[in-house]
């Protein structure tokens, strides 16, 4: 008589990346968002090359690729494109020459709104603590897009603010994966919705 299959769950003996993920793109985004809303001068806005590269970059492309390894679709799907972003963001705004037009940095935040958009809708299958952040993300982005497009400072502030409330959601949602991974339970709630969840991920 044969013994029953047993079913490996994919990636169970790889620490959840999605902490880290969401840690990389909250610290990038709450610094260009610093500069977006005027909080501090433009001229700051270099400090975010750095960042954009190696952490909201390299890193949260990393955890993108081990969210692969873990079976998890929508966590590889948004980090590895997040970091793409960042790299593509570090290049497009200090490495071009001449630099790109407003109509060209819009259409380029405006392609990334449409990508979130869509994602957003995956979340309300996952966590209300993500769901939260893919929203803001959207009106960041659309925001953003339109400002550049239009060259309408009112519009950038505006979509700099939203970018923060997305930072500092995205850091929640990093620290309450944290937590439940040091404690080996959930301490701060992340609204589960009404998707089957992944046992092998505290976040998504």
């Amino acid at each position: 008589m044969s013994s029953p299959a047993v079913r490996r769950i994919p990636g169970a003996h790889i620490a959840d990346p999605g902490p880290l993920g969401l840690a990389a793109f909250a610290l990038t985004t709450f610094v260009l968002s610093c500069v977006n809303a005027n909080i501090v001068s433009g001229a700051a806005e270099s400090a975010v090359f750095g960042l954009a590269l190696a952490y909201g970059g390299i890193a949260q492309f990393v955890a993108g690729l081990f969210e692969f390894a873990k079976g998890n679709t929508f966590g590889a799907t948004a980090f590895c494109s997040y970091g793409a972003f960042w790299v593509a963001f570090w290049y497009l705004t200090g490495h071009t020459s001449p630099a790109p037009s407003g109509k060209g940095v819009g259409l380029f935040l405006l392609g990334f709104g449409i990508f979130t958009l869509y994602m957003t809708v995956a979340t309300l299958r996952i966590n209300g603590a993500l769901l939260a952040v893919f929203a803001l993300l959207t009106i960041t982005f659309f925001l953003l897009a339109f400002g550049a497009m239009n060259g309408s400072t009112g519009l950038s502030k505006t979509g700099g603010w939203f970018g923060l409330a997305t930072a500092i959601v995205a850091w929640y949602t990093s620290f309450a994966g944290v937590l439940a991974s040091t404690f080996g339970k959930p301490v701060l709630p992340v609204f589960p919705l009404a998707g089957p969840t992944d046992p092998t991920d505290e976040l998504t």
